[in-house]
């Protein structure tokens, strides 16, 4: 194969993985028309349409899928070579893609990401922060981070946090004049921060548990949001009754600005867990970030 044919194959794997001439120009760090005329150059070459084309979207035709099913797994092998051959350097290169919830990118990925660019600074890192639960094989991610109860039983798992439990809080403001809820069915009575599900759009019903019994709530509020944030700060504000992981609240319950209870009925499930294709080769690059991550958990 020629270097003219493989760069040709090379821009259509990008264009098809990013979705978008832009973005994949800017990874390959050429112009979007330079990009244009390659793609026209492979069709030409191969008599076939590959992509379809509009103002707002690129998609791979029929003959497309097929072509970059047979190629995206030859490139893979080609860039595990080349990390291969690097990994015996001091400092391992390559792309890394880690696909994470906004919870978790706040509590383990934005804390370390200074240090781990300054110790690794040939690893090119995206982050993609996605509470869709995406599939990260599908995606094309190096590794995703998830609750233990949701992951997939084919993927390897290395455990990032212990247990965790949920907290029902509100502020003295709210309980001021509203008695302390004592069981789950108290709930019925109180303003309550409902949470949307971005995967589906389902409102989450709260679970409670104690010993043998098990509860789900459906609550009931003026506000619903899908951002642990923006309830944690109308928590503080008065609106209603927060339910939500224990240690998100944790400095707000110590510093006497959000109230806890219903203690006796939080359960307990799975914590954080780093995820990733079950194989015998483990990218190098993702090799020193999952350790980086354990050794500053």
């Amino acid at each position: 194969m020629r270097g003219t044919e493989f760069s040709e194959l090379k821009a259509f794997a990008a264009i098809v993985e990013e979705g978008s001439f832009i973005r994949a120009a800017a990874r390959l760090r050429i112009s979007p028309p330079a990009l244009s005329q390659t793609i026209r150059g492979l069709e030409e070459r191969v008599g076939v349409r590959l992509l379809n084309r509009t103002t707002r979207s690129v998609s791979p035709t029929a003959a497309g899928e097929t072509l970059f099913a047979r190629l995206a797994p030859a490139f893979s092998e080609l860039e595990d070579a080349v990390a291969d051959v690097y990994a015996s350097r001091d400092r391992p290169v390559g792309s890394l893609r880690i696909n994470v919830p906004r919870v978790a990118a706040m509590r383990f990925i934005a804390p370390i990401l200074g240090d781990f660019r300054r110790a690794y600074p040939d690893v090119a890192l995206t982050i993609i922060v996605d509470d869709m639960l995406t599939d990260i094989v599908e995606g094309r991610f190096d590794a995703g981070i998830r609750l233990g109860e949701r992951l997939q039983k084919d993927m390897v798992a290395v455990k990032l946090s212990d247990e965790l439990e949920m907290a029902a809080v509100a502020a003295p403001s709210y309980l001021q004049h509203r008695p302390i809820p004592r069981h789950p069915a108290d709930l019925h009575r109180h303003q309550c921060i409902n949470f949307q599900w971005p995967s589906g759009g389902n409102i989450y019903r709260w679970e409670f548990a104690r010993g043998q019994r098990a509860l789900e709530i459906a609550v009931d509020g003026g506000l619903t949001v899908n951002d642990t944030e923006l309830m944690i700060r109308a928590a503080l504000d008065g609106i209603g009754i927060a339910y939500m992981l224990e240690y998100q609240v944790r400095p707000w319950i110590e510093a006497g600005q959000l109230i806890r209870f219903l203690e006796a009925w939080s359960p307990r499930f799975p914590g954080f867990y780093l995820y990733h294709p079950s194989s015998r080769h483990v990218p190098p690059a993702l090799r020193v970030f999952i350790d980086f991550l354990l050794a500053r958990r």
